[in-house]
């Protein structure tokens, strides 16, 4: 059996890097599943979740935003501009945020793709802690 080894990286600092058994990456139009063995690829990360199956088979969740994955051999390596673990997202303030969003006013066609654009990143967002928030309660 081949093993996958998942770099996770900001501008900012390696976020993870280690063996794993699967990584589920949030691409631009769609979710791609990678195990051992994968075709090498390049794409487009959207805002999503990032799950991470360990190599002792705990699931590992991120909230990432944009950049790109790239597959390698058996590496996989996840650029973005963000990546934080699903436990640390506070689900009461993604619900702010989220409605601040929606309220803002937009008199543009620009403004409103801004706006848009920020409302599916907080939606993406919010499922992501909240997916963390009952992962940790089952934890428990």
């Amino acid at each position: 059996m081949f093993e996958l080894h998942c770099v996770v990286v900001t501008p900012e600092r390696t976020v993870r890097q280690g063996p794993v058994q699967f990584v589920a990456v949030p691409l631009f139009d769609g979710e791609l599943g990678i195990a051992p063995g994968r075709t090498p690829l390049i794409g487009r990360l959207g805002s999503g979740e990032l799950r991470i199956t360990t190599e002792e088979g705990a699931v590992e969740r991120y909230y990432v935003e944009g950049g790109f994955v790239e597959v390698l051999g058996n590496v996989v390596t996840v650029l973005t501009g963000r990546a934080v673990p699903a436990e640390e997202l506070d689900v009461a303030v993604c619900k702010e945020l989220l409605d601040a969003a929606r309220e803002r006013v937009a008199h543009s066609p620009e403004a409103m793709e801004v706006r848009e654009r920020a409302v599916a990143q907080l939606r993406a967002q919010l499922r992501v802690a909240r997916r963390g928030q009952k992962a940790s309660a089952g934890a428990h």
